[in-house]
């Protein structure tokens, strides 16, 4: 039970860090902050993340890439393009990393007001941090598995944050369904998006990047919305109208 309610809580803490801080912040700033409240949600990420941390600024313009190229060879991550979704991730990884790294040139509309803390990045994005962290994965299994084949969920700690990404990514350029016409292959993954929170609405998406709430039909609830709401309403973020 404790080995369940730590993949649980994992899963939607990341989650909730790449959909809200990574996405709707970093690459699409549909919202503003303050910059101690920008700080304490790298930390957030950093901590919720863990091992598979992703940068803001990296996943920023890597984001605004994918927006721009949609389903074009341009596209960092499209299933046009790629035979497998291993393939995908792993041609989206070398581009994440050439951006993390600024080893390819970048055009300025990509980078325009994407965050950057450098000194923390550099330190979050260390292999022998990402170590640490999956060592304490593994030494909390040790303490608390009681079955030999849940520790068969560790990979999914270790890479937690590029596996919610190809599980959009891939699935919702190929299964689902789309309430726009778009000129892509966006679809929604689902009615009810209780896995993805709110990620899964990427036909909705793509039809209006920067409205906050993923969710379009009366049906379909986007979790991360009421708290993004919340956060304005407590003024810890400011929604930008659009």
């Amino acid at each position: 039970m404790i080995i369940l309610i730590f993949i649980i809580s994992h899963w939607y803490l990341s989650l909730f860090s790449q959909t809200f801080f990574l996405h709707r912040y970093a690459a699409h700033k549909m919202f503003e902050m303050s910059n101690f409240w920008e700080k304490v949600f790298y930390i957030f990420t950093f901590i919720t993340q863990g091992s598979s941390y992703l940068s803001p600024y990296a996943y920023g313009v890597l984001h605004k890439m994918h927006h721009t190229y949609t389903d074009t060879e341009k596209d960092p991550h499209s299933p046009k393009y790629d035979k497998t979704i291993f393939s995908m991730m792993w041609r989206t990884k070398e581009l994440y990393s050439s951006i993390f790294d600024k080893t390819v040139d970048i055009d300025d509309e990509f980078t325009n007001g994407v965050p950057q803390w450098q000194a923390f990045e550099k330190f979050a994005h260390n292999w022998m941090v990402r170590l640490l962290w999956a060592a304490a994965y593994t030494a909390f299994y040790v303490i608390y598995a009681d079955a030999w084949w849940v520790f068969l969920f560790l990979p999914v700690h270790f890479i937690m944050g590029p596996l919610h990404g190809a599980v959009i990514n891939w699935f919702a350029h190929k299964f689902g369904y789309r309430n726009f016409n778009t000129d892509n292959t966006s679809v929604n993954l689902m009615p009810f998006d209780f896995l993805m929170f709110g990620e899964g609405y990427h036909n909705n998406h793509h039809k209006n990047a920067q409205n906050p709430n993923f969710g379009s039909k009366w049906y379909e609830l986007d979790p991360a919305y009421p708290i993004i709401k919340f956060l304005d309403f407590v003024r810890v973020i400011r929604i930008i109208k659009t």
